[in-house]
């Protein structure tokens, strides 16, 4: 893995630290400190300003949210503050500050109170968004739904849900692919998460999930008829009533599908889910598991677009496995150079891009002072495009990780695209099985480009997300 020396990286930083330190004689009239360390701590006080009056730095942030943080960065160091809405957020970025927020080794930082006010409506109870010892208990149960026969078996249910359609795409010059991509993965979420069949209940639930997600990313946060905050309150009532009545019989039955797993696992100790963690559970993860798969696939399509040396790589790398049947361990062992791009893109457009926690007890980050009840959203997405720690960090250079690539020491935290500590996503493993059987039978049927001058209007859903559908140009190939 390819990565500036951490000697360089330490002298960076220390660089805008001491930048930041003098910021409030520059900037006296906007710049303050988020809260006065306590005397004689040796804390750094948090630096920054609200913004605009009301919405702060909300706007900014959404439209070009890596400009943004790599202007805080720049300007105020690895911690800052920033307004929003009527609330104070500081913004952690780099490896050090993530590190603090994600061992949370003196339990001050709360992930329930920290989604709360962004997601919480929708998607409360999730297993992202519990605390210290329910956490441990829920995922102590969860992870017996993500053991490798557990994944196979989705594996097998997905197969063919994702040869028909990656098949049936039409070859034009205009092809819409995260809309195409996102609607599959709804599809395959209601067939292989819910066991549910396509048609019109799939598409009912795969609205409703769409709608639910909408939701949680609505600027207007109130139940005004007709609004997207609404309408996701609304789907969000219609998925807990239908996973609700759906749970007697699922736990009766013997199905391989997700859902059905929640219903019936247990732990050696005999310890299972209520019908109401299943349902919360059941929301989160339908969430978690298509939407960022979207942006994954979405991304490494426009890279590969645009960088066809690297399309034909992969592509010599699938034509050489004419299995598939491919199972879970040919995917991890059959894929070096697949594998490699998917972590070039999880680097470089990280789908969940910001997390978010609250500070429950006065608290330090990378040396500086957060006061309790402090809101605090952690930048995973501009933190691996920090040229302290990668060289060339908006290049698309799948050979960073790929064995032999120069690997200077690095912080642990560097590349941490699916989180750190005791909340690191559970569901890694099947993201990456997805997204490496989608881009297989993808990269066997078809070839594609995108426009020369072309690049994509990311917006911000659960991370940079492409708000014109993606246009590529797909080609079929004449022999696969």
């Amino acid at each position: 893995m390819t990565v500036v020396n951490a000697n360089s990286a330490e002298a960076t930083r220390h660089r805008v630290q001491s930048a930041a330190a003098g910021v409030t004689s520059r900037y006296p009239s906007r710049v303050r400190a988020l809260a006065d360390p306590p005397p004689g701590s040796g804390l750094r006080p948090v630096l920054g300003d609200y913004g605009f009056p009301v919405l702060g730095h909300v706007m900014s942030s959404i439209a070009d949210p890596l400009t943004f943080a790599r202007r805080r960065y720049d300007r105020f160091g690895p911690v800052s503050w920033a307004g929003g809405v009527g609330f104070r957020v500081v913004q952690l970025m780099g490896p050090e500050a993530l590190e603090t927020a994600w061992i949370n080794k003196d339990k001050a930082f709360s992930s329930t109170r920290g989604w709360a006010p962004v997601i919480g409506p929708f998607f409360h109870r999730g297993i992202m968004l519990l605390d210290f010892e329910e956490h441990r208990d829920h995922r102590r149960i969860m992870q017996h739904a993500f053991t490798r026969t557990a994944l196979d078996g989705y594996l097998e249910l997905m197969r063919p849900g994702i040869v028909k359609t990656v098949s049936g795409w039409p070859a034009t010059t205009d092809f819409p692919f995260y809309t195409a991509v996102k609607h599959l993965l709804l599809e395959q979420a209601s067939e292989v998460f819910v066991g549910a069949r396509l048609g019109a209940e799939s598409d009912r639930l795969s609205a409703d999930f769409h709608d639910t997600v909408r939701g949680g990313q609505a600027l207007i946060r109130a139940d005004v008829p007709g609004g997207t905050w609404a309408r996701g309150l609304r789907a969000r009532a219609r998925l807990e009533r239908y996973f609700a009545e759906a749970i007697p019989a699922r736990r009766a039955g013997d199905g391989a599908d997700l859902f059905s797993m929640l219903c019936r696992v247990r732990t050696e100790e005999g310890d299972r889910f209520s019908d109401g963690d299943i349902v919360n559970h059941m929301i989160f993860l339908l969430m978690a598991a298509h939407d960022t798969s979207a942006i994954a696939v979405s991304m490494l399509v426009y890279e590969l677009g645009r960088n066809i040396e690297w399309q034909n790589r992969l592509r010599d790398e699938a034509l050489e496995n004419t299995n598939d049947e491919l199972t879970l361990r040919d995917l991890e062992a059959g894929y070096p150079l697949l594998d490699a791009a998917f972590k070039e893109i999880l680097r470089m457009y990280a789908p969940a891009g910001t997390l978010f926690r609250q500070a429950i007890a006065d608290t330090e980050v990378a040396g500086h002072f957060i006061p309790r009840r402090t809101q605090v959203a952690i930048n995973v997405y501009a933190s691996m495009r920090l040229s302290d720690w990668w060289p060339d960090p908006d290049r698309f250079n799948p050979g960073r990780f790929l064995d032999g690539a120069d690997s200077k020491p690095v912080h642990r935290y560097a590349f941490a695209p699916f989180g750190g500590g005791v909340h690191k996503c559970l569901g890694q493993q099947f993201a990456d099985m997805n997204v490496k059987l989608i881009m297989h039978h993808l990269l066997r049927r078809w070839d594609w480009r995108v426009r020369s001058d072309y690049e994509p209007l990311l917006i911000w859903g659960t991370g940079p997300t492409p708000a014109d559908g993606l246009p590529i140009s797909l080609r079929r190939r004449t022999r696969s």
